[in-house]
């Protein structure tokens, strides 16, 4: 059974190098993969993608030995670790406002005696193959992992009760919602809410990180001990490839 190439950077303190996927691009987990890339963030939040190809992508994630976090549409208890079972290697969740849900989650998607999982055993996590239950259990919490987003201006304020959640894994900064919001609200800047998040992780030992659009923004969010920085996306890379390659034709 395969291990989590992002969570051995936890354990090793280093940087998870991280992309975003939102379509049916087998070619680009290949080339995420040969690129040094850790994890694909899949997103299905706001992306639709058949579940057959959904099984292909994380197939190919297999093959090419990357980690695949995917968003999903869904907080159903079977929807999401029928996810895991497919070959996943996290489940990242839109919205976690509450430890109550953060609580019911890890019921979700980690095994007694974590969570309340229900076991198969014969899924592409386990190779097609039946293994040793307790073996198989344990490996699943140990290489699998639960990541929450963190996008409400009560998510905020509550974030030292949700990283207080056995079995939650990862913290994720959503900006855009977060930032939305928080112009809303008006009760603190995203910069604002960024340091709350660090602080609370870097004291309770949970890593944490989001999006980083720019080399600045890079270096700012590691600076304050993020380590999951997600760079590129392919709708960044073939809209940023149209609009630079359209230029030639005025050259002509």
């Amino acid at each position: 059974m395969r291990k989590s190439k992002t969570l051995q950077k936890i354990r090793d303190g280093k940087v998870i190098k991280s992309c975003v996927l939102g379509h049916f691009i087998p070619a680009y987990v290949a080339h995420a993969a040969k690129a040094g890339y850790d994890c694909i963030w899949l997103d299905l939040e706001h992306r639709s993608i058949a579940s057959r190809d959904v099984e292909y992508l994380l197939l190919a994630s297999h093959h090419f030995d990357i980690d695949i976090m995917l968003r999903p549409p869904t907080l159903e208890k079977t929807g999401l670790y029928r996810y895991l079972e497919d070959g996943a290697t996290g489940l990242m969740i839109p919205h976690v406002s509450t430890a109550e849900m953060a609580q019911r989650l890890v019921q979700a998607v980690k095994f007694p005696p974590i969570g309340d999982r229900g076991i198969d055993n014969a899924g592409l996590d386990a190779d097609f193959n039946f293994n040793d239950p307790d073996t198989y259990a344990k490996w699943a919490n140990n290489e699998t992992f639960l990541c929450v987003q963190i996008e409400t201006p009560q998510a905020v304020e509550r974030i030292d009760e949700i990283v207080s959640i056995p079995g939650i894994d990862m913290i994720f900064v959503g900006p855009g919602d977060l930032g939305l919001r928080l112009r809303q609200s008006g009760k603190m800047a995203v910069d604002d809410a960024w340091e709350r998040v660090a602080s609370c992780c870097l004291q309770h030992n949970i890593p944490f990180g989001g999006p980083t659009l720019d080399i600045q923004e890079m270096k700012k969010r590691r600076d304050q001990g993020a380590q999951f920085l997600v760079h590129c996306s392919e709708f960044q890379a073939f809209t940023s490839s149209l609009a630079s390659n359209i230029r030639h034709f005025a050259d002509l």
